[in-house]
């Protein structure tokens, strides 16, 4: 029990930490939000109103009543408001996580679907022509950004092929199918890297587990070869795949930022560029800070499971 409420101490801890070099970082960035706030007209703004604005903002405060405020209301599970229209940030993140999620998990499924598959039968195949090209495919799609490879997938299938729309968003209610479709290409564009690594880590665990000794039994006995790869060599080979892609399966979440933009599918990471952009403080660190705490979440889940199945790693 001591282990687990140590992990979960650390992750609460790691949680204030990327709180506070969120807000700090984002006060040093150059800049005055109020005067870049009123001069979106492109006229100058004189400096009474610069002044007025910062102070309605609250921006005249110390930076250190600014976070001890911002603490405050993240402990009541408070993301804040807009500096832009002032409306509460919480319920546009929560209309917008879902979706992020949603691209996430069909990454993820994809990821696995694609990845072991191919690296199962490229270990079982070592040597041939499907394991080289496999191989290197692997190698290409692991070293490729993930941006690249949505302006590659858009411009295969949505304008050369004509497959597919380039972009967009419906909702699931609206149009099931089309919904389902605007979301293969960008979840495809998140999952190639994690696939590239699925694959190479189910080749090596087939090869690695293929000269063991239960293996050479259930052949000598004469089980049919597709219940010797479903039942010894799957089977142990696969632990080590779920470990590896447990531990990137947060890395997912990075690649929704450019993948959003580029094929303008509204989660988090559209509202995270534009509130950049407006450089609105709140909005940028409330939606860092979820995806920080999400990421956060996966990898205590992650150790938790360990410690069950393997009490060797609470010692």
């Amino acid at each position: 029990m001591f282990w687990f409420l140590q992990r979960i101490a650390i992750s609460l801890a790691l949680l204030w930490v990327v709180t506070s070099l969120v807000f700090l970082s984002i006060y040093m960035v150059p800049g005055d939000p109020a005067e870049l706030l009123l001069s979106g007209d492109g006229m100058t703004p004189d400096p009474a109103s610069i002044a007025q604005l910062r102070s309605d903002l609250g921006l005249d405060r110390p930076i250190a009543a600014q976070y001890a405020e911002r603490l405050a209301g993240l402990m009541r599970f408070d993301l804040g408001n807009s500096m832009i229209d002032g409306s509460p940030i919480g319920p546009e993140i929560a209309k917008r996580l879902p979706r992020t999620l949603e691209l996430v998990a069909a990454a993820a499924l994809l990821s696995l679907l694609v990845g072991i598959p191919t690296g199962v039968a490229a270990g079982l195949r070592q040597g041939s022509r499907f394991d080289r090209v496999s191989n290197m495919l692997a190698g290409f799609a692991q070293g490729i950004p993930v941006f690249v490879a949505g302006t590659i997938i858009i411009l295969l299938f949505a304008q050369i092929w004509k497959l597919v729309p380039a972009g967009g968003y419906v909702d699931f209610s609206v149009d099931p199918g089309k919904h389902l479709i605007l979301l293969v290409m960008p979840s495809f564009a998140i999952a190639l890297g994690l696939a590239a690594i699925v694959v190479r880590i189910a080749r090596a665990a087939v090869l690695d587990v293929l000269p063991l000794d239960y293996v050479r039994t259930a052949r000598a006995k004469g089980l049919p070869q597709r219940r010797i790869v479903v039942r010894h060599v799957l089977r142990n080979a696969l632990m080590p795949v779920i470990t590896v892609f447990a531990l990137n399966l947060g890395g997912l979440f990075g690649g929704t930022v450019l993948v959003e933009y580029v094929f303008n599918w509204p989660g988090l990471s559209g509202m995270l560029v534009s509130a950049v952009n407006s450089r609105d403080y709140p909005s940028v660190t409330a939606v860092i800070l979820v995806i920080s705490a999400m990421f956060i979440t996966l990898n205590l889940v992650v150790d938790i499971v360990y410690g069950i199945t393997d009490p060797r790693v609470r010692k």
